[in-house]
């Protein structure tokens, strides 16, 4: 069964999601904005990293260490690599990136366990794809090898090119699964069941100008 119901009524509650009109990065205005920086207490960051680490055991993801990128990643490997100790007796080595080298100390950009073999990539939502494939760049430069990405929402709306959907880009291009915790098509039919009429509408000609 579906944990999509169960995460999204987390996310609301935490104002993480929410409907309305949102301008985005892109242009486009958005019926839902997703900010995972907003799970900012510890039971639900507790909570959001059993998500994660349900969502992988599910998969059957084959992989060695778990990687967040910078910034929103941080939390979120670190949570989930938490829940996978504490719920499922797995204790799964992470790192992490900062944004930038740093230069004293112990220097460089990564911290945490090193990165070799398989990396799964931890993050909250592949946007344009941009912090996905600079993680995958830090693992291969790394000599390690990128096993997928896990992400929140799969937001199954097309690119710039209007192809194929950013994580369908990804996908394609480095040979990797992208996995989520919801879709946006399950984040539209909680709408259905939860919302207003007028916010149902809003979804559905979202869905019908950019979905993939």
């Amino acid at each position: 069964m579906t944990e999509a119901p169960s995460f999204i009524e987390l996310a609301i509650a935490s104002r993480v999601l929410q409907f309305g009109e949102f301008t985005l990065k892109s242009g486009r205005i958005s019926p839902y904005f997703f900010n995972a920086g907003l799970f900012q207490d510890g039971a639900s960051l507790s909570a959001l990293g059993g998500f994660y680490a349900r969502r992988m055991l599910s998969s059957g993801l084959d992989f060695d260490v778990l990687f967040g990128p910078p910034y929103k990643g941080i939390p979120l490997v670190s949570s989930m690599s938490v829940a996978l100790a504490r719920d499922h007796g797995v204790s799964m080595p992470y790192a992490y990136a900062r944004k930038e080298v740093k230069d004293h100390g112990e220097g460089g950009q990564l911290v945490g366990a090193p990165l070799k073999g398989r990396v799964l990539i931890v993050d909250d939502v592949v946007t344009a794809g941009t912090a996905a494939n600079e993680a995958v760049q830090m693992i291969l430069a790394a000599g390690a090898k990128p096993a997928g990405v896990l992400v929140a929402i799969d937001r199954q709306e097309r690119g710039a090119d209007g192809s194929m959907s950013a994580v369908q880009s990804l996908e394609a291009t480095h040979g990797i699964p992208v996995l989520s915790i919801v879709t946006f098509s399950e984040i539209v039919e909680y709408v259905r069941r939860s919302q207003s009429a007028a916010e149902i509408e809003r979804m559905l000609a979202y869905r019908d100008a950019y979905g993939i």
